[in-house]
């Protein structure tokens, strides 16, 4: 057996044959494109998170075109896994070996302390032939333009872009792609597309942050991390209660739930069923949120964006998608789904007050680290023999997976997977099992369990 979907094939030139032209196109002013199919010459990228060197793998076996990361200096995400210098040229080559892009965020709104050594950093990231740079401060953007003249620069979301005119100016200052504010309508990225010429990067799914674009000093003001300096602690999803001034130590729930109120808490984004308006809109790249995110958000995120794609590329952008790709959504967990701004500003119905998430009804159980017919895995949740648990191919071939028997590294046989355990499985059926790809299980396994 094979779990590769048929017509599928991991090479660049057929995942994105325009790959190696495409490194930085400036376009001529344009009219939203009237599209058809979304085939993969003129498709835009996806465009996923890699938080660090493990998930930008399982991102690139799942089908992105590109990925963003972020060094150990001047991104937004400090406490994500992140990369040194030497994973940073590790994971260029070996991203490119697959086709895949490179962008990586310097994208903190800089102090003066924190230009010390940003000169020799930029540098060493063009020397390692990252493919751009994803910037927000306008002084970091007049450092690279000086220093590294020739890496393209993405303008970070954190920029705020709203209006043609403020996208000139950056264009102007040799901005080369956009990614908007998050708080414009289809409507509004529409209108930038007829009057803008750089690349407009849009996000479609992840996270939302209450405030405007980001740009948040909550958690500055709370904990003395500076989101806009990459120390976010997330102030948005915690639990507040209110206090009575007259009152000290006496609260009182702001009534959601016994536990209080996530007065904060945005649903996440999630624009899968709107993909074909956007790229109609002339959007060029799809950008998924989520560098603080687990490898199996990324690749089961990847793999439903990338499936989508290519099914609007088989079957017109006019066709809806098929049942199967709701019930994938469905399996994602997080905390719910909101289209935020694309059609009008969000309500009540596009927050979540009674938790921090919605409880999913899938769970990870495990990671290929060597692939074949009896697949090395790290274990992420336990599992025992006789359970069932779910590989996820490529597209959206889901292959239900009888555990029949497992060995530890010194050659054992064992009766329960427990995590971060390294096991040898025996599967039925039995097949090609690639390395980096993912398997999950029910929240509810036992239940499923034969001998």
């Amino acid at each position: 057996m094979t779990l590769t979907t048929p017509g599928q094939s991991n090479s660049a030139s057929s995942r994105h044959p325009a790959s190696a032209n495409r490194r930085q196109t400036v376009h001529q002013s344009r009219q939203p494109a009237d599209l058809t199919y979304c085939n993969r010459s003129s498709a835009p990228e996806l465009l996923a998170p890699a938080g660090n060197p493990e998930k930008l793998k399982v991102a690139v076996h799942y089908g992105a075109d590109a990925v963003y990361l972020g060094g150990s200096r001047y991104s937004l995400r400090a406490h994500a896994g992140n990369f040194s210098d030497e994973q940073l040229q590790e994971a260029v080559t070996f991203a490119h070996g697959a086709g895949v892009r490179v962008y990586v965020a310097v994208n903190i709104f800089a102090h003066q302390d924190d230009l010390v050594g940003l000169e020799d950093y930029l540098c060493f990231l063009r020397r390692i032939e990252a493919d751009g740079l994803i910037i927000a401060d306008p002084g970091v953007l007049a450092v690279a333009r000086r220093v590294v003249p020739e890496l393209p620069v993405h303008l970070s979301t954190q920029a705020n872009v709203t209006n043609p005119e403020s996208a000139a100016f950056w264009e102007a200052c040799g901005v080369s792609r956009i990614n908007p504010a998050r708080e414009l309508s289809l409507a509004e990225i529409t209108g930038l597309r007829e009057r803008v010429r750089a690349e407009l990067e849009i996000f479609v799914h992840g996270a939302l942050c209450i405030s405007y674009s980001g740009r948040c000093f909550l958690s500055l003001y709370l904990t003395g991390r500076d989101a806009n300096r990459g120390e976010c602690s997330h102030p948005c999803r915690y639990l507040y209660r209110l206090e009575e001034e007259k009152r000290p130590g006496r609260f009182y729930p702001i009534e959601e739930d016994h536990r209080g109120s996530y007065i904060f808490n945005a649903k996440d984004l999630c624009l899968l069923h709107r993909l074909p308006e956007l790229i109609r809109a002339g959007a060029d790249a799809l950008k998924i949120e989520g560098r603080m995110k687990s490898l199996f958000y990324v690749g089961t995120v990847v793999r439903l964006y990338r499936a989508a794609l290519d099914f609007w590329g088989d079957h017109g952008l006019g066709t809806p998608l098929p049942a199967e790709f709701a019930a994938e959504l469905a399996r994602l967990g997080g905390r719910g789904q909101s289209e935020n701004f694309l059609d009008h500003p969000p309500g009540p119905p596009d927050m979540l007050y009674d938790g921090t998430t919605v409880n999913p009804h899938w769970a990870p159980a495990a990671i290929v680290r060597e692939g074949g017919a009896a697949p090395l895995v790290e274990a992420r949740n336990p599992f025992q023999r006789g359970d069932t648990i779910e590989f996820l191919g490529r597209g959206l071939t889901n292959i239900p997976c009888r555990v029949m028997v497992m060995h530890d590294q010194s050659g054992r046989e064992v009766e329960r997977a427990n995590p971060n355990s390294l096991l040898r499985l025996t599967l039925d059926p039995t097949g090609d099992y690639p390395r980096h790809g993912l398997f999950r299980q029910g929240t509810g396994n036992s239940a499923r369990r034969t001998r």
